[in-house]
């Protein structure tokens, strides 16, 4: 069918097509990079030393806090992962992709999927972590997300045919979640969110009551909470956080004003007038420095308690934004400001997002604003049952999806991973064999860093588990 021509001539929409031209367009795609050769996976010549990686990615970081990161990523080879994703979009890089490009996590491991609070105060689960994200090949966080599926699966101990089928669902539900949002009205596609209600749509028998385990917790999980756990009450009518070294620690009255600087900055820039009048009803009531994530660990993290009516509290983190790991690897985004760079990302993949959400700078380097814990949740995979973590693979797949179509076409995605048959076992396969081939990498870049800090060559604080 041609399209039909119009007299309306605009800058701001597009010209119709249909539908099955655009899948075709997908699917010729193929051609070019078939499926299968996803299933690629080489270790280069020249590929970074994964120690020399650690000992890179150390620079810029607080001194007195790279012990505690390298500490973190030597506890197992799905840490290790979690904490490279620089070293795994180097190895990405020259592998075959299909030409289309969309806004990415650029850190889809299996973690960095949880349940938070939408503005309406339901509880959404999608991608939360956009500390690496940037435009730049899907593929690569489908791939990383089928790699940490197999890099977790074994540290739970699951057999290795059930720890590569999870990494096939997630590309099978990935291609599942395309189809259905290639047919669906656009708007309708755009509005989708995966909640607790949603989530039964997979199929997730086994993971019913982690889910409601994990959702329950997520809703104590509040500004009132971090006060209750982590601040006691002062001489004053306020809280006061309680210092915990390293994790969390009171800084200089100079580094409390820049904080303040930046968030003034952040307000004028970031937020619209109803915002700015709802924090004007809050007063600051303490500031501290807190360890946060794995990734993260050594970056610049500031918490502000803020005071509220009577014990009313709400607490913003004021997080340091690096540049992208995965910045060498592809072109560079339209924001120069890396908090610009992340909240952006963060719009265009997630459905809804914190309304706080902003950028800011303080003491000359980027920083990234949101609230803290606002109902966060999160499900280890590396503690899931075998057939636990084949159903947190397909939500998680269909998730990523769902993200992708966001900024690319959903219909020619479908066409490209599905082909003219809409089976495309082909390409699970592709995915599961290039998941597994990185697993083995993983596990060998970790012994590389364990060995490293037995000799002595990095420092490394072991936290006590409990």
């Amino acid at each position: 069918m041609s399209a039909p021509t119009s007299r309306f001539v605009s800058h701001v929409f597009g010209t119709w097509s249909d539908p099955l031209e655009v899948h075709a367009a997908g699917v010729a795609l193929r051609d070019k990079t078939p499926v299968t050769t996803h299933s690629r996976y080489g270790r280069a010549h020249d590929r970074p030393d994964p120690v020399e990686f650690v000992e890179r990615t150390n620079e810029g970081r607080v001194d007195q806090l790279i012990a505690l990161r390298v500490g973190r990523m030597v506890a197992s080879p799905f840490a290790f992962l979690r904490g490279s994703a620089g070293l795994m979009a180097a190895d990405l890089a020259p592998t075959p992709t299909s030409g289309i490009t969309a806004w990415i996590c650029g850190d889809a491991h299996a973690s960095n999927f949880g349940l938070y609070a939408s503005p309406e105060r339901r509880l959404v689960m999608d991608v939360n972590d956009f500390d690496e994200t940037v435009v730049g090949p899907w593929e690569w966080d489908l791939k990383r997300l089928a790699a940490s599926l197999v890099v977790a699966g074994r540290e739970a101990g699951v057999d290795e045919g059930r720890a590569r089928a999870a990494a096939s669902d997630a590309a099978r539900t990935y291609r599942a979640a395309l189809r259905e949002l290639a047919h669906m009205p656009i708007l309708d596609a755009f509005y989708l969110t995966t909640d607790e209600k949603t989530i039964d749509h997979f199929d997730v028998d086994q993971l019913g009551e982690v889910f409601k385990r994990i959702g329950k917790k997520a809703r104590r999980n509040t500004s009132r909470r971090v006060v209750e756990k982590f601040a006691e009450r002062a001489e004053t009518d306020h809280w006061r956080f309680v210092d915990d070294p390293p994790i969390l620690a009171h800084v200089s009255p100079e580094t409390e004003q820049s904080v303040l600087d930046g968030l003034e900055e952040y307000a004028s820039g970031c937020l619209d007038d109803e915002l700015k009048q709802l924090l004007q009803r809050y007063s600051v009531a303490d500031i501290a420095h807190r360890v946060v994530g794995l990734g993260s660990v050594g970056r610049r993290s500031f918490i502000v308690l803020l005071h509220g009516n009577g014990e009313d509290a709400l607490v913003l983190q004021v997080k340091e934004a690096g540049p992208s790991a995965l910045a060498p690897y592809v072109e560079a985004t339209p924001y120069e400001h890396n908090g610009e760079r992340i909240v952006r990302g963060q719009r265009w993949m997630q459905t809804v997002s914190d309304i706080l959400l902003g950028w800011t700078t303080v003491d000359g380097r980027p920083f990234l604003v949101r609230q803290f814990r606002d109902m966060k949740g999160s499900i280890d995979p590396a503690l899931l049952k075998p057939n636990q973590l084949d159903d947190y693979a397909r939500v998680v797949g269909a998730v990523l999806a769902r993200s992708h179509a966001q900024s690319a076409d959903p219909r020619v995605l479908s066409g490209y991973v599905d082909g003219d048959t809409g089976d495309g076992d082909d390409f699970d396969q592709a995915i599961a064999s290039f998941a597994v081939a990185y697993a083995d990498q993983t596990e060998s870049d970790h012994d590389a860093l364990a060995a490293a800090v037995r000799l002595g060559r990095l420092p490394a604080e072991i936290e006590d588990p409990d």
